[in-house]
């Protein structure tokens, strides 16, 4: 029997099939393992240990009677704070949320306990999903398990942090510029962002509507498939929620890649640290020698994503947290009138980063500069999407790193918010075209022995072919390293 603390999900799963071991039990082993190093990592903003043990128990009646939910009923998990939870504190990772106790699951919450898995808590993250690094949670910052003076990235950094530590075997985050590939690479796990709308946003807490998208935090690209099909569909609480039938992408993952086309995007070929290059460098052929052809491809309006998003996503951001007004729910910050209770409760509820990103905003919305700035990122957006098109009709895939580094030193950016944002360089263009992306680990870089990831990348709404080529590459290379937490 696999070490239940390290097991994928699918293991865990196979293990309750066959009654070797009881949700109980699993459950337990990773509560436990979650109070062993929650003190060194800070995942967790709001633990559910004792509700957890008891749907565990509930999971363990269903299978007894042969009325298992699902495949993953008694499975446990964690979700990022950013998906509201009923009748348990969700923040968000602000302190303007700090005791806010919805009345209701988001959808993604729903259906993953509709699958009958416990709920082991609320992970940390930062602030309102607006970072890189987990270090603007109005809450402190998580930490790295494999060096715990790095960050583990962000914003869903509690997520990556507590599966890569042992926590949990999966988990899920948000990605609206990276936010789940990002801390996915930093951290040597698998962070999946399915196309636009394949997942409920209904209970995700907003940051930029056009952007947010929920994705699976797991330890194997099997299991990231896994949670993936768990949650993904139709939803009538979500306009924005694609309505055509979500394939079964468990089928056929292990087809293999022989023939497939895979294009490297002349823009991004270099430019990352040197750890980092070497190791995509052996990924192209490693992918090759798996039958791949490796084609360079360019796709020019790249280098202008970071630029359009840190204009759309901060406006978009600016019209969301409108509603933090301390009138209908969160903090309240009393004042003479509602002009000065919205103004004190906003700049006491908000952190830095977020009042920064709603000014530049409001400033990019305003009369006069409209189009300008926001108009002008939205044509941007466009003309990625047109060139990735256009790409996609020569290639199958396109590969890139995740992240033009390792994990970076605690504080290392904090005072420089632009190289902070470089940090997403290459997962960014991806959220602006919303076309399916997942990063798995490629090594360990030899210039710091911390993990690095690669992005693959395909059209939309063809996640099975991003997801075969991610587990073809996973199996060939067989990484196993753990954080040495």
């Amino acid at each position: 029997m696999p070490d239940l603390v390290w097991a994928s999900a699918t293991e865990l799963a196979g293990e309750l099939v066959a009654g070797n071991v009881t949700s109980v039990e699993v459950t337990q082993a990773l509560i436990d393992r979650s109070r062993a190093v929650d003190d060194s990592i800070a995942a967790y903003l709001t633990p559910t240990f004792d509700r957890a043990l008891v749907e565990a128990g509930a999971a363990d009646e269903r299978r007894a009677r042969g009325d298992a939910l699902s495949a993953f009923d008694g499975v446990p998990i964690a979700y990022k704070d950013v998906f509201v939870t009923r009748g348990v504190r969700s923040t968000s990772g602000s302190k303007i949320l700090d005791n806010y106790l919805p009345p209701y699951d988001a959808t993604v919450v729903a259906r993953c306990s509709g699958a009958g898995m416990p709920m082991l808590g609320k992970l940390n993250m930062d602030e309102f999903a607006m970072g890189s690094s987990t270090e603007n949670s109005g809450y402190g910052p998580s930490r790295n398990p494999w060096d715990l003076e790095r960050v583990p990235g962000g914003s869903s950094g509690g997520s990556t942090a507590l599966v890569a530590a042992g926590g949990a075997p999966w988990a899920w985050g948000t990605d609206t510029g990276g936010s789940v590939r990002q801390p996915a690479s930093l951290c040597g796990l698998v962070g999946f962002k399915p196309t636009y709308g394949r997942t409920s946003r209904s209970g995700m807490i907003a940051f930029a509507s056009s952007l947010d998208q929920a994705g699976p935090i797991t330890r194997s690209v099997r299991d990231a498939a896994a949670l993936f099909l768990v949650a993904a569909g139709g939803d009538p609480l979500d306009s924005t929620c694609l309505k055509e039938e979500v394939p079964n992408v468990l089928e056929g993952i292990d087809r293999g890649i022989e023939g497939m086309r895979i294009g490297v995007v002349r823009e991004f070929r270099e430019g990352s640290q040197p750890g980092v290059q070497t190791l995509f460098e052996e990924s192209l052929t490693r992918l090759e020698k798996l039958g791949a052809r490796i084609e360079e491809v360019s796709l020019p309006s790249f280098e202008h994503g970071i630029s359009a998003y840190y204009l759309i996503a901060p406006a978009e951001c600016s019209s969301n947290l409108a509603r933090y007004d301390g009138v209908r729910y969160g903090a309240r910050v009393d004042g003479d009138d509602i002009v000065q209770m919205t103004s004190r409760t906003r700049a006491q509820g908000f952190g830095p980063e977020v009042k920064r990103r709603v000014m530049l905003g409001t400033y990019a919305l305003s009369a006069g500069y409209y189009d300008a700035y926001y108009g002008k990122a939205q044509k941007v957006r466009t003309l990625i999407s047109r060139e990735l098109e256009g790409v996609f009709g020569s290639v199958d895939l396109i590969v890139t790193p995740t992240s033009p580094s390792t994990a970076f030193k605690i504080g290392e950016k904090t005072q420089d918010p632009l190289e902070m944002y470089l940090n997403d360089i290459f997962t960014v263009p991806l959220n602006l075209s919303g076309t399916p992306a997942i990063s798995i680990p490629c090594g360990l870089s030899a210039d710091d022995g911390l993990p690095v990831g690669l992005q693959l990348a395909g059209p939309s709404l063809d996640e099975a072919t991003v997801l075969r080529a991610a587990y073809a590459f996973e199996q060939d290379l067989g990484f196993s390293e753990r954080a040495p937490l």
